[in-house]
């Protein structure tokens, strides 16, 4: 098995999805091993519930990654997303003198202000610059332009303080060391819009079970970030008013249901069946479905901010499972008026897998698999001795709470563990290496070059100190005095 491998974790509304891959020298993905855990009784639109059963399903999600790879884990990256996060904008402004050249410092002093902000119950998890306004020009890069005053427009990612504080107990409670905390629905965006669509303006829905997420874009920078509390299982309570179990309303949703259906071609007099017993009318059932999904859609149109309303040349990008309803696409349309719709059914990079979820390319993996593409650390631990217990690594370390998986993270291709670098990785850290003792070299330059001036202007204040010197300079200051008298 390989030594070298990330793992990412999703904590979804339906399913808790681990996941472990390599990442190939080419560019490309291959997914070593995928779980999964049912979470409607731990997660509610994003948002864990209930400690204790999120443990648990955590637990269970490593040791089988565990388990299949024959390798310990020694942390994890998991996806933040959900109903807990939305966008609010900020503007900070900093008065500068009279056409004042802008610096970098200047522009690190706007973020650094920004970082400061306070929201109630909530916080910064991302901040994405929009734009700088100089004078009266945006600007996305004004380092070096004159002026004076300097405003920077910056779009802030917020979270619940409870969502981040229950999120940690359960990693910490299960054992888990975190990588790193990603914003999923940035992740996805990543790695399903092409720069094209980006820089075009486009809107990117993710239909999940307990919410959809809209992302909106513009110029390759992310203007609006929302989470609609609004999602397939809403379309199965509706149809379950019906009086039926849900889980028989999920079998005809899945079956039967279509976002969008000309009148004309519904039959009056067809039925769909519930059970042996009884029969649902159509029409009643494609206006249940219907009804629900275009209060969504409407949802969706409300969260594109009004000064894109119109810019929004790249389209519609939908994904997610509610992605694979029949029709959806002209359901979007319709109550959009936006004609460009595109449904993507898998990440742009190439993934290679033989887990059947991964392979069915059905929009449903995209978000986890930009966790994996984006993760950089090396999550493999020791290999688990084949012989001994499947939850046990071989040197007596048991479950995924054991010593060992509290190690430092460690960057992917570094050495250790008997993980050897590749001529290509072993080149790219000499680089690094050199580039960092170039740094350090020029830092001691700029200290010696400090103390130098500092020294020097000691020297001269002491020199005009001196008894002789403060004589003297009496002695010229009264004949300049006389001078002055004279020519008066």
């Amino acid at each position: 098995m390989a030594k070298e491998f990330v793992v990412a974790i999703e904590l979804g509304s339906s399913k808790i999805t681990g996941i472990a891959g390599r990442k190939n020298l080419d560019g490309s993905i291959s997914v070593l091993a995928v779980v999964k855990e049912d979470s409607t009784q731990c997660i509610r639109k994003g948002v864990i519930y209930n400690i204790d059963k999120t443990c648990a399903c955590l637990t269970n999600i490593v040791k089988r990654l565990r388990t299949q790879l024959r390798t310990d884990i020694t942390h994890v990256y998991v996806g933040v997303g959900g109903q807990s996060i939305r966008s609010v904008k900020n503007v900070i402004v900093k008065e500068l003198q009279a056409e004042e050249v802008v610096t970098q410092q200047m522009v690190d002093e706007l973020m650094d202000a920004n970082r400061t902000m306070a929201y109630p119950d909530q916080e910064i998890l991302y901040a994405a610059t929009q734009e700088y306004k100089v004078g009266t020009q945006f600007q996305l890069d004004p380092v070096g332009i004159p002026c004076s005053r300097l405003e920077g427009n910056i779009l802030n990612i917020l979270w619940r303080k409870a969502f981040y504080k229950n999120l940690n107990k359960c990693f910490e409670t299960a054992g888990i060391p975190i990588a790193d905390m990603l914003l999923a629905p940035l992740m996805l965006a990543d790695n399903v819009l092409t720069e094209a669509e980006k820089r075009a303006g486009c809107m990117l829905v993710d239909l999940g079970a307990d919410t959809t997420t809209v992302s909106v874009y513009y110029k390759n920078i992310l203007r609006h970030l929302a989470v609609i509390p609004l999602g397939g299982n809403n379309i199965t309570k509706d149809i379950a008013a019906l009086q039926m179990e849900e889980s028989n309303a999920e079998r005809l949703k899945l079956e039967y249901a279509s976002a969008w259906t000309e009148n004309n071609d519904i039959d009056n007099g067809q039925t769909i069946p519930i059970d042996q017993d009884r029969n649902i009318e159509a029409r009643r059932f494609v206006e249940i479905v219907e009804a629900r999904m275009q209060e969504i859609i409407e949802n969706v149109k409300f969260q594109v901010p009004s000064e894109y309303d119109d810019k929004l040349l790249g389209g519609i990008i939908i994904t997610g499972g509610g992605a694979n309803m029949r029709n959806i696409e002209r359901a979007f349309r319709h109550h959009t008026h936006i004609e460009k719709i595109r449904i993507a059914k898998t990440v742009t990079q190439t993934v290679s897998s033989n887990d059947p979820d991964i392979n069915a390319n059905n929009c449903m993996m995209n978000t986890i698999l930009g966790l994996l593409i984006k993760g950089d650390m090396n999550c493999a631990g020791k290999e688990i001795n084949p012989d001994g217990d499947l939850f046990d690594d071989g040197i007596g370390n048991t479950a995924a709470g054991n010593s060992d998986i509290h190690r430092q993270p460690r960057k992917i291709g570094e050495t250790g563990d008997g993980i050897v670098l590749t001529e290509a990785e072993k080149k790219k850290a000499e680089e690094e290496q050199q580039r960092k003792e170039e740094e350090e070299r020029r830092r001691r330059e700029e200290e010696e070059e400090e103390e130098r001036r500092l020294q020097e202007e000691e020297e001269k204040k002491k020199r005009e100190n001196k008894p002789i010197n403060k004589f003297f300079k009496n002695i010229k200051k009264f004949l300049d005095q006389v001078v002055s008298d004279k020519v008066d």
